[in-house]
């Protein structure tokens, strides 16, 4: 299995496109400083998952998994900024809300099971 594979990073990226997507429109894609944020923060979602997955380490897994959760949640923490102040871009951000609460979850899913893991030798 590679981390392409993983529901959680596939969902991941699909949140990082919508993200792009949603910062590349008007008026947004003045608002470099919370365009730049939001990105970086729904990438380390993506690229968290990706090298957490890599790590050998039951520990080092689950610190970039935790890493990556916590970033789904910096990410939903900014679409409320965005729903607050871009009223043209209100919906798209709900929508891309409820998409980051759903990678989170699987994410979660990811700790849950690396954390059932027997340890290792």
């Amino acid at each position: 299995m590679r981390f392409e594979d993983l529901n959680a990073w596939l969902e991941a990226r699909e949140l990082v496109r919508g993200v792009y997507s949603l910062t590349k429109e008007e008026p947004l894609d003045r608002d470099f400083g919370l365009s730049g944020q939001i990105q970086r923060a729904a990438v380390s979602v993506m690229t968290n998952i990706a090298e957490g997955f890599e790590r050998t380490g039951k520990a080092e897994k689950l610190n970039f998994y935790n890493i990556a959760r916590a970033s789904c949640g910096e990410t939903r923490s900014l679409l409320y900024v965005i729903e607050d102040n871009y009223p043209h871009q209100q919906k798209e951000a709900a929508k891309l809300r409820i998409q980051a609460e759903a990678v989170g979850r699987l994410v979660t899913g990811l700790i849950t099971s690396t954390r059932r893991r027997p340890p290792t030798q």
